[in-house]
């Protein structure tokens, strides 16, 4: 296993370097980086993509704790308050991370689990919705929580559908968050 997690931290560093620029990582830099053999990256992973993925999901899994902290940080906010500037952080995050955040939401459509960042986010939402919308029963508060998630992550996606058919610049912040909170107002229906 010290291989194994070796070689983990080496692609993570590298993936936190490269920035958008993931893609230029190669198994033998991995190695390299984390002296081991080549043959161990398809050994533990199968493949470099989905040691990728394991990384990203473990950076992203940092990120999410850390969105799970806001509550200290928006004392004397409004439950609509704090939901926004999480939103507004998460957001924020895929945009500065494109290349991470999309191996991450791409990861979890295309084999989610009951622990995945998707479902994270969502647990991280989930009780900010409730504060903003405390007649709502179970069903519908988490239905509204995954809808405002998933319309997140596909918005991020296919920002640039929403750039040419609707004029929407979500790369630029302002934008975004006007976007962000006319999205909580429709689909809270506050």
């Amino acid at each position: 296993m010290e291989h194994k997690e070796s070689i983990i931290q080496a692609a993570t560093d590298l993936i936190c370097e490269k920035g958008d620029q993931i893609h230029t990582i190669t198994v033998r830099e991995i190695c390299k980086r984390a002296n081991v053999g080549l043959g161990l990256v398809n050994y533990h992973f199968g493949n470099k993509d989905r040691l990728i993925e394991i990384c990203v999901e473990r950076i992203i899994n940092g990120i999410v704790d850390r969105f799970c902290a806001i509550q200290e940080e928006t004392k004397g906010f409004t439950p609509f308050e704090k939901l926004d500037a999480l939103g507004n952080m998460t957001l924020t995050f895929l945009f500065e991370h494109y290349a991470v955040s999309k191996i991450s939401i791409l990861s979890d459509m295309r084999a989610p689990k009951d622990d995945d960042n998707t479902h994270r986010t969502f647990q991280a939402y989930l009780p900010l919705a409730a504060a903003c919308r405390p007649d709502w029963d179970r069903e519908t508060l988490a239905r509204k929580t995954f809808c405002l998630i998933t319309v997140m992550q596909q918005a991020f996606l296919r920002h640039d559908v929403i750039l040419r058919l609707y004029g929407i610049d979500l790369t630029n912040a302002d934008e975004r968050r006007a976007f962000h909170t006319k999205l909580l107002h429709d689909i809270l229906e506050v």
